[in-house]
């Protein structure tokens, strides 16, 4: 088990000359980005359909002990009835995703804003969720961003699929620490460009100190929760933490998820 962090895509033009070096091939700015980051967030994934190409080229392209999330397509979770997305979530799931293999780390579920918790229509689509394709384990992850989540009922639904609740350090959706899973995902989004690690010292290394606790299988006390607590585990059980710098000063991302890594080294 371990901590990684990272950013979300690596095709931005203000990192070009920041993060990047001056001069970089676009065509390298994945290798290079891998390099610098543990884990990197895809978001390309939310808005078209990836072949098996791709995700085999970008597999290649990056470190053993790398790994991609991905944001699951927008047609499979942007929608009235959510327990009508079956036909959708196999279509995005037999794409090609097992061309990652190990580099392949959890499926970010973003619902919008407007979607309100249904327990039967939710519990119906992780009913849809496949825990493998073609032999490669798949971890869920459930972003929510509705008010109407912030339950018990519905922490005890992602526990029972053991699926991870995203927490989302963010001013305008609702922050759920409840752990639900064997690993945590925290997308963190409140970076300032004015500071040049988009977080005060002070800020990443309590980051750190949350991300140690989640790591070695407690729950940190200061960030909120709306479940029964989770079972405690056995001695030896530990998690994988992924945690992600997005959005806010998108510009300071990089700079941001290398200061916490260095922290976490």
């Amino acid at each position: 088990m371990t901590i990684r962090v990272g950013i979300g895509g690596w095709t931005f033009e203000p990192w070009r000359g920041t993060f990047f070096p001056p001069g970089l091939p676009h065509a390298r700015e994945l290798e290079y980005a891998a390099g610098q980051v543990t884990t990197i967030e895809v978001n390309g994934t939310f808005y078209r359909t990836q072949t098996p190409k791709t995700f085999a080229s970008w597999a290649a392209q990056v470190p053993d002990g790398f790994v991609f999330s991905l944001k699951a397509p927008r047609y499979a979770t942007n929608r009235r009835v959510l327990a009508e997305g079956g036909e959708s979530i196999a279509r995005f799931v037999e794409s090609g995703l097992a061309e990652l293999g190990d580099k392949l780390g959890p499926i970010n579920w973003q619902f919008p804003p407007t979607k309100a918790f249904d327990p039967d229509d939710f519990g119906a689509f992780l009913n849809h969720l496949p825990e493998t394709v073609d032999g490669v384990k798949l971890r869920h992850a459930l972003e929510v961003r509705h008010a109407s989540f912030c339950t018990a009922e519905f922490v005890a639904l992602a526990r029972k699929h053991k699926m991870a609740v995203i927490f989302a350090d963010d001013d305008d959706y609702p922050a759920i620490a409840d752990v639900t899973a064997d690993f945590v995902y925290a997308r963190l989004q409140r970076a300032r460009e004015e500071e040049p690690t988009g977080y005060s010292p002070d800020v990443l290394k309590g980051w750190l100190e949350r991300a140690r606790i989640w790591e070695a299988g407690g729950v940190p006390e200061d960030l909120p929760s709306y479940g029964d607590p989770a079972p405690k585990p056995k001695k030896a059980a530990r998690r994988d933490v992924f945690v992600y710098m997005i959005n806010g000063a998108k510009v300071r991302a990089p700079a941001a998820a290398q200061a916490l890594l260095a922290l976490v080294r």
